[in-house]
């Protein structure tokens, strides 16, 4: 489960990054400029979007895919079983059964522990989802700085 769950997360990871990269604008010469110019520019522009936005495309796309996923929640529902046996043995002990009043504690721990892996479960993926956002909004600002850089030079962006 848990290589599953890292697998999924670098797949997303690599996902975004590569969605981001598709977002780069299109960059036509519009004043004639050759392509060893169009490629300096491009690399000037980009140097430049770095330093303004503060935004490094390379250090972003590293960190996402060796950002590790947040492990999945493990033993939850043992652990709510076992926590709720110990707690229907006592009040079943009270109530003259001990035996069946852990049976019913266990199933019910089962069920609460279940409850809070999937509310766990829930809660990564939505920092997981404010993560890849975050890349998105970092990308695009930074492809609209060499979008601007670029058009400043002669460039028709689109």
């Amino acid at each position: 489960m848990l290589r599953i769950m890292r697998a999924l997360n670098g797949f997303l990871a690599l996902a975004l990054v590569c969605s981001a990269m598709a977002q780069q604008p299109i960059i036509y010469p519009a004043k004639g400029q050759s392509p060893q110019r169009q490629q300096t520019d491009t690399a000037e522009c980009q140097v430049w979007a770095k330093q303004t936005t503060g935004v490094d495309p390379v250090a972003v796309a590293q960190q996402s895919t060796m950002q590790p996923g947040v492990p999945p929640p493990q033993g939850e529902r043992v652990r709510g079983a076992a926590g709720g046996a110990a707690l229907g043995a006592a009040v079943g002990a009270v109530a003259g059964d001990a035996g069946k009043g852990a049976a019913i504690g266990a199933i019910t721990g089962t069920a609460a522990g279940g409850m809070r892996q999937r509310r766990t479960q829930r809660a990564a993926a939505a920092q997981s989802q404010a993560n890849q956002q975050q890349v998105s909004q970092e990308m695009t600002t930074f492809n609209r700085a060499v979008a601007a850089c670029m058009t400043g030079r002669g460039y028709t962006i689109q």
